[in-house]
């Protein structure tokens, strides 16, 4: 058995009784980083043993953990923060395991996205998810010119280093529309910011941005 488990974005309360229920239950716990999941698992007194499974080892442990789901062990994947799968590993493991018929069990909870969306002020009925943009710039650029015509709000996630230049390539290509930016969402520094895209670019100049961004921008009007 397979569990995809929810651990929190950063307030470590928010983790769910039946995630610790599956965690002090598992014969192992396979963790993105293991050392921000000892943190949880210290907190809640869970002593299960733990591997590590991230996007440069994925392939390799994925075949060792899907031997040990079929010898008939139970595993909890769990990212660093969140859910995993939503741009953490998760996906491979997930997919081998269903292949050859073990049972994949969702333990749902935090999720950075969700919790973002629901304080943002912009329509929720619709909306994509993109992740990380592309890094090169021409490749980055054509996406942003291809999201500026959809009619759905747009949801990103973003470093600290590329915030300023991500917002000055949406004032270029999408215009000016209203934008909410969450940043160290449940943590001591948690800010959710709200304004137009060159209200927002103001508010980082004169700040050094910290923290991973969710940056969620409003749809286009004229679709």
């Amino acid at each position: 058995m397979l569990y995809v488990v929810a651990t929190p974005i950063g307030n470590l309360e928010d983790i769910t009784l039946r995630a610790l229920k599956v965690l002090k239950e598992v014969d192992l716990i396979a963790a993105e980083d293991t050392r921000e999941t000892r943190k949880l698992l210290f907190k809640y007194n869970v002593k299960r043993p733990l591997i590590s499974y991230y996007r440069d080892n994925e392939r390799e442990r994925a075949n060792k953990l899907l031997k040990l789901l079929k010898e008939g062990k139970k595993i909890a994947l769990v990212s660093d923060r969140g859910t995993p799968g939503i741009s953490d590993p998760a996906y491979l493991l997930v997919k081998l395991a269903r292949e050859v018929g073990i049972p994949v069990v969702p333990i749902p909870g935090a999720c950075g996205i969700v919790a973002a969306l629901s304080v943002c002020g912009l329509p929720t009925t619709n909306f994509t998810f993109l992740g990380f943009l592309p890094r090169k710039r021409g490749k980055r650029r054509k996406l942003l010119e291809e999201l500026s015509r959809r009619s759905e709000t747009l949801v990103f996630y973003e470093s600290p280093y590329r915030i300023l230049s991500l917002l000055k390539e949406l004032r270029e290509i999408f215009g000016e529309r209203r934008v909410t930016i969450c940043r160290e969402l449940t943590k001591k520094f948690e800010e959710v910011i709200c304004g137009s895209i060159s209200e927002l670019s103001d508010i980082f100049q004169e700040k050094r941005p910290r923290g991973e961004f969710i940056i969620i921008v409003e749809k286009c009007l004229d679709s």
